[in-house]
């Protein structure tokens, strides 16, 4: 057992070093390395189980909180629709309806919305947003509109940066 905690450790390191060495897209090597990381290292609440059930009401909650906390980085649509640095950004900030992000767990994806993900920009939003709040925008990540269909964040629009 120790040995396997040992060369888990030793891969962790290993993608983390190759992850901070440069800023510039990671490799197929460098991907695979920070999604295993993540998905069996780093990102707990794989047992917890939202306490939100999906409706229609809680998607459309979930679709407000996710507005007003996290369509800056991944888009109104969370499919990164209009966001000009999301691909650039090392590691690049996943479509929200990729199977890798909803591979992950309901508590996994509260946990990543609460914490944060090292290292990425991801931020951690404890103490700002409410454990009812996150929870909501877990369930919104699971019923996400087609790319594209909402259009892009203002942030982003050539309307705001005329004012």
């Amino acid at each position: 057992m120790a040995s396997r905690l040992m060369i888990y450790a030793a891969l962790g390191m290993t993608c983390l070093a190759l992850q901070a060495c440069r800023v510039a897209p990671a490799g197929k090597l460098e991907t695979t390395c920070i999604q295993w990381a993540k998905h069996h290292l780093t990102v707990g609440g794989k047992r917890d189980v939202n306490p939100i059930h999906s409706t229609a009401e809680t998607v459309d909650q979930g679709k407000k909180m996710f507005a007003s906390y996290c369509v800056v980085c991944h888009g109104r649509d969370g499919q990164n629709t209009g966001v000009p640095f999301a691909a650039s950004m090392s590691p690049a900030i996943p479509p929200l309806n990729s199977s890798t992000v909803q591979s992950y767990g309901d508590g996994q994806l509260k946990w990543i919305i609460e914490n944060g993900i090292r290292p990425s920009g991801m931020p951690a939003s404890k103490g700002i947003l409410s454990d009812r709040d996150m929870w909501t925008i877990v369930v919104y990540l699971r019923h996400l509109p087609p790319a594209g269909s909402l259009g892009q964040p203002r942030a982003y629009t050539e309307d705001e940066y005329v004012k």
